[in-house]
């Protein structure tokens, strides 16, 4: 990717694009283009024809989406199938019609089945039956996929995949009605820690297991994959390693200083019992990375305090 070519980060404020554009800045990347929702809606086809035909970038990643937690997942399965099917159907024509030379989309690890082998191979797409908390989303991101595969195929395309795992990390969200479990955990404990509270109330068994990508890392990875990585099959990104609920739990209460009672209302939703991604064709390429969990956790509640709590008043 030439660092000097008119490059469009859409979704540059949310987790993944704000962390993209500041690892295009570190690159020197002197042509990065942004517009913020109320500039351009992503749903509205005429409105993303016409800003592809203006602007006319070169490079693309496509880090908008709706997204959120299982709760939110759960409550508007409409608007998060039809939201993110829009914007990937209405980026990846355009960008088609424009002539991008390359096209990165960001996907998830929630696109494959809910009882998948573990580690996770980018093969085992659509071999089973989906976790139902979070169908709509993974549905609408499958529907990306097999799209840049579709243009890739029929019109000669370059447009790749990206499956990130669970990603964390400054300018997350932290509300409780839509965020995913870690910044969730970390506003848990922070607020009890401060209320005095006795004991914190989590969903589930504390059983499941997750993998954790700090989003610095998956940052670098798209960068890296935007220069070394052509081909329709995703290609997952993750660190390799995953950790319990619980586990997870202790240990952001013990970075958080939170020292009461972990409380699991079994009653509550587990979501999908394992997800680890088998990384072995990205490492094959040549990246691996750098944030261990600790480290990344510690990075994020300092944010939170020092950079998030006083603007949102949370």
């Amino acid at each position: 990717m030439n660092r000097t070519a008119r490059i469009y980060v859409a979704g540059h404020s949310g987790l993944v694009g704000s962390a993209i554009i500041h690892r295009l800045r570190e690159c020197d990347c002197e042509n990065v283009i942004v517009r913020s929702s109320k500039e351009l809606d992503l749903r509205d086809q005429t409105a993303v024809n016409h800003f592809f035909a203006t602007e006319r970038p070169e490079y693309v990643f496509l880090a908008a989406a709706k997204v959120g937690g299982i709760l939110a997942n759960s409550v508007f399965p409409a608007q998060f199938i039809y939201d993110n099917i829009m914007i990937e159907t209405n980026i990846i024509h355009a960008a088609y019609k424009s002539g991008v030379k390359k096209l990165l989309l960001l996907g998830s690890s929630c696109i494959y089945p809910k009882f998948a082998l573990q580690p996770i191979k980018e093969e085992y797409l659509m071999t089973g039956k989906l976790e139902s908390t979070n169908e709509a989303y993974a549905v609408a991101k499958i529907a990306g996929i097999e799209l840049c595969k579709a243009y890739n195929q029929q019109y000669g395309t370059n447009f790749i995949s990206v499956m990130p795992t669970n990603l964390y990390g400054p300018n997350d969200n932290f509300d409780l009605a839509s965020a995913h479990v870690l910044p969730a955990l970390i506003r848990k404990f922070h607020e009890a820690k401060v209320n005095s509270n006795s004991s914190v109330d989590i969903w589930g068994t504390g059983k499941p297991r997750r993998e954790f990508l700090y989003i610095d890392d998956l940052a670098d990875a798209c960068l890296f994959l935007m220069d070394e990585y052509e081909g329709s099959e995703p290609i997952n990104v993750g660190v390799g390693e995953d950790i319990s609920i619980a586990e997870l739990a202790e240990l952001v209460a013990g970075i958080v200083g939170y020292q009461g009672n972990i409380v699991y209302n079994a009653q509550m939703p587990d979501g999908t019992p394992r997800k680890l991604l088998d990384i072995s064709k990205l490492t094959a390429l040549g990246w691996r990375p750098r944030i261990v969990l600790e480290d990344g956790i510690r990075k994020t509640y300092q944010w939170y305090i020092f950079d998030n709590l006083e603007s949102q008043n949370l």
